[in-house]
């Protein structure tokens, strides 16, 4: 991989050119000696000028592969069809390049088993939620539940309410937005709001409503990739933390306030309506209770 256009410090300029690595990663690449600059190997803290030439040779990525860990996991309800766990915020759900174990599918292989199931590296899993969102997913462990699971998503029959801190004070108390959402053609790294991309739309309604920031409920229509963080955000009202979305001033904490607290969907083999519900994490809640006796810990977080 080559870069001629770039200016400013290298490992920057690397993590800006390619949103599939960060800057950790170039830096780590610097300090093995797999990036030139000028046909010299350099560190992190070179400067970049126009017209400079950075050569790339990072090493060829070992296949992704889940593997069982004995991860602790927060397990709500399982059964021989299903498991409704409580993600902790931190955690990815899948296997993915720069996340290669430690997530959610690795602790659920050692746990369980799933029977019919092909997928090596998202076995069972029919929906997402972010890094840093915490709160409840379903997951298939078996065959005939994925199916049943996936096609609930896409009817959207299944309920998912989640609980989200929020800049601003709303004028209205309850709001619905409808804008379709693709990758941001100029940041790979985020989501945007595109004409002619996938549909998406978030129901939303103010639970409390503080000085600066308000707790909200958003009923998700859809699934799309950061969909209540884009939306929100487009309204003017990001969520509180968010480091791809929000305001580098905002409260502290570790990403952003968004917790799936509520799910339902039919049981694939019963025919039974159920719905779980979980409060947010320790975090979350010492923010809220702040914000609730007029605390208001906001500062510059990046």
């Amino acid at each position: 991989m080559t870069i001629t256009t770039e200016t400013g410090r290298l490992d920057k300029v690397i993590a800006d050119h390619f949103p599939d690595i960060s800057r950790s990663q170039a830096q780590k690449w610097l300090a093995a000696g797999l990036v030139t600059l000028g046909g010299k190997a350099v560190k992190g803290k070179e400067k970049v000028a126009p017209g400079d030439v950075i050569r790339l040779d990072p090493p060829k990525p070992k296949p992704l592969e889940a593997v069982p860990q004995d991860i602790p996991l927060d397990i709500i309800y399982e059964d021989d069809q299903v498991i409704v766990v409580n993600k902790p915020q931190g955690m990815v759900v899948h296997p993915a390049p720069g996340h290669p174990d430690g997530t959610l599918v690795n602790g659920l292989l050692y746990h369980t088993s799933f029977p019919g199931i092909n997928d090596v590296l998202r076995p069972g899993i029919v929906h997402r939620i972010d890094k840093d969102t915490s709160g409840l997913l379903m997951v298939a462990k078996t065959a005939q539940a994925q199916v049943s699971l996936s096609a609930q998503l896409k009817a959207k029959t299944t309920k998912r309410e989640y609980w989200a801190i929020v800049h601003g004070a709303f004028r209205q108390t309850s709001g619905t937005i409808d804008a379709p959402l693709a990758r941001d053609p100029k940041d790979r790294k985020r989501q945007a709001i595109v004409p002619g991309g996938r549909h998406a739309v978030t129901h939303y309604q103010v639970l409390e409503q503080f000085p600066h920031y308000a707790l909200i409920k958003c009923v998700l229509e859809t699934g799309r990739t950061h969909q209540i963080r884009v939306h929100m955000a487009s309204i003017h009202h990001p969520l509180a933390g968010d480091p791809l979305y929000g305001p580098r001033v905002t409260l502290p904490g570790a990403g952003q306030f968004l917790h799936a607290r509520t799910l339902g969907f039919v049981h694939p083999t019963t025919g039974k309506f159920m719905e779980f519900s979980v409060e947010p994490p320790v975090l979350f809640q010492k923010t809220l209770a702040d914000l609730r006796a007029g605390i208001d810990k906001t500062r510059r977080v990046r």
